[in-house]
């Protein structure tokens, strides 16, 4: 969703409530915690399973909950590619309904999961990108309902984006990866030690970050009101200091963030922060572009005024913003995106192609479409873009997005 990263955070107390239910399956002794509202008494609203009633649009005078449940009964109902094409026509005309679209697509996601008994595979292929993958994370966010042991948690999260319709390393199988991570983090209670660990069992390193960068985003994220226990309201960089060396990248990418929850949303002090990070400021600028493309609802001349922020690194600003407009709606997106790096300076424009690469390597399924589609967009900048693709889907990569 287009919204200001810093304006979801939603005042509470600073851990979390959680229940802790006894193992009922075999496996490993561990008491796995589901994660609980801070008010007591109600779970996580993404920790169960989607229910149908009798809401439709008509009853719901905007009001977002009611607007949420009426969008999951009509995928129940009449499934997600009929919700999704009714949504996208309502967002036409409805602000609210843009405010609140990547909960709603979450429902539309969580819905059809519920319509197809499970099959996350069937699920995925049903659905689109539209407000920044909403839909395909609503599916992994409650895809591990009834996971009551940490073995039986690593062995759902190793089977659930395999299956017809999910090409490895493509658009499709990062989304699924990265719902994965919000999904553990969701599932566990907040544990982020735990979801990073059965993260690191995935397979390759290319999964492995896909799914920290679900679960590096979902910690930082107070979107449905719950706070993890993994922030330091005196320091916006913890845990990223204090994890191995595999996880400190993905959890750099979203330093940003909180720095300018940190700053009160003001730019200029992220930018001066993120530039004294050394060895992770690349990082950390790309974090902010991905933020400031958020910010400034993908307005280009916007986004780059405040790349224009990060100085010596706003070429990486304007990868991350790129990258950022790209994954947001998919092949579509990869034309608004270049359609930026087109108004950025000469000097940028290398990075800012670059992270049009990362999302065009995920959507093409070889390295000669990969380098045609590249050639689409740019003749100048057509290695940055290609070579950017390339590496990105590489099964043993150590620096794709995440």
């Amino acid at each position: 969703m287009r919204v200001l990263p810093f304006a979801l955070a939603i005042p509470l107390v600073a851990i979390p409530a959680v229940a802790f239910f006894a193992l009922s399956d075999s496996g490993r002794g561990e008491r796995l915690p589901v994660a609980q509202g801070s008010l007591g008494g109600t779970f996580h609203p993404m920790a169960g399973t989607f229910v149908p009633d009798s809401t439709v649009l008509a009853d719901c005078d905007g009001e977002s909950g009611c607007v949420e449940q009426a969008f999951g009964n009509l995928s129940f109902r009449q499934g997600p590619k009929r919700a999704l094409a009714v949504f996208e026509e309502r967002m036409k005309t409805d602000p609210k309904m843009e405010q609140n679209c990547h909960r709603i697509v979450h429902a539309i996601g969580s819905a059809a999961l519920e319509r197809y008994d499970g099959n996350v595979a069937r699920t995925f292929s049903e659905g689109s990108p539209t407000c920044v993958s909403g839909y395909y994370h609503g599916i992994l966010d409650r895809a591990f309902v009834g996971i009551s042991s940490e073995a039986r948690l690593r062995t759902v999260a190793r089977s659930l984006c395999v299956g017809d319709g999910i090409r490895r390393r493509g658009f499709l199988d990062y989304q699924c990866r990265h719902g994965l991570g919000h999904g553990l983090m969701i599932q566990t209670g907040y544990d982020l030690p735990l979801a990073l660990s059965v993260c690191s069992v995935l397979g390759t390193s290319w999964d492995h970050l896909a799914c920290t960068g679900g679960v590096f985003m979902e910690n930082v994220d107070t979107r449905f009101g719950y706070r993890s226990s993994w922030l330091d309201e005196n320091d916006p960089l913890y845990p990223c200091n204090r994890l191995q060396a595999r996880d400190q990248r993905p959890c750099y990418l979203r330093a940003s963030w909180r720095i300018l929850e940190s700053e009160d949303g003001n730019f200029s002090k992220t930018a001066v922060r993120c530039a004294r990070l050394a060895r992770w400021a690349q990082t950390c600028f790309r974090g902010f572009g991905r933020d400031a493309a958020d910010q400034v609802r993908y307005v280009p001349e916007k986004i780059i005024a405040l790349c224009r922020l990060a100085r010596g690194w706003a070429g990486q600003c304007l990868l991350g913003a790129s990258r950022t407009i790209a994954n947001a709606s998919g092949q579509r997106g990869i034309g608004e995106a270049a359609a930026l790096c087109r108004r950025a300076l000469r000097s940028e424009r290398g990075p800012c192609y670059e992270g049009v690469g990362l999302v065009v390597g995920m959507l093409h399924p070889t390295n000669a479409s990969r380098r045609s589609a590249c050639a689409e967009l740019t003749a100048r900048y057509l290695l940055a873009c290609a070579n950017a693709a390339e590496a990105e889907v590489s099964a043993k990569t150590k620096t794709a997005w995440g």
